[in-house]
């Protein structure tokens, strides 16, 4: 199973970002989107999982949840905007992988056995910060996720 990770759009979804994404079996946005007809866009790509961010405002944003669980593949993920507002503690709760955005400095580490993943901004540039997405690999009961660059 094969999972797009996206965050921090802010409005802006690229087509580099599109034709990356094309061919996943489930898209996970991390919040930030920006607005609503950029989530309809993605699930025109695979089925979509969105959190809202901070920036995240209006009727359409109150309706998404500030965090989310995703089942996919046999595992556990835990989805959130900004990681300094994980109020669980992953490994116990028994979730193998947190994706979470906001810094937009994009991330692939494993704490404690738990992967963390953040994608990084596939929106508007932010300073010298790359603009990127993730992939979530899960085969055989394991995640690995990897960094997609996007040339702009």
């Amino acid at each position: 199973m094969l999972l797009g990770l996206i965050a921090d759009t802010h409005g802006l979804l690229r087509e580099e970002a599109v034709r990356a994404l094309s061919g996943v079996d489930r898209i996970v946005h991390a919040g930030d989107i920006g607005e609503p007809a950029l989530l309809e866009r993605l699930g025109a790509i695979a089925p979509v999982t969105a959190v809202r961010g901070n920036n995240d405002r209006g009727s359409w944003a109150r309706a998404l949840p500030g965090t989310e669980v995703v089942e996919a593949g046999g595992l556990l993920l835990y989805v959130l905007h900004d990681l300094h507002e994980l109020t669980i503690a992953p490994e116990a709760a028994g979730f193998h992988a947190v994706i979470c955005g906001h810094s937009h400095r994009p991330s692939v580490e494993v704490r404690q056995g738990v992967l963390f993943v953040n994608p990084g901004s596939a929106g508007p540039r932010r300073f010298t910060l790359p603009v990127s997405l993730a992939f979530l690999d899960i085969e055989g009961g394991r995640a690995s996720a990897r960094i997609h660059l996007l040339q702009p």
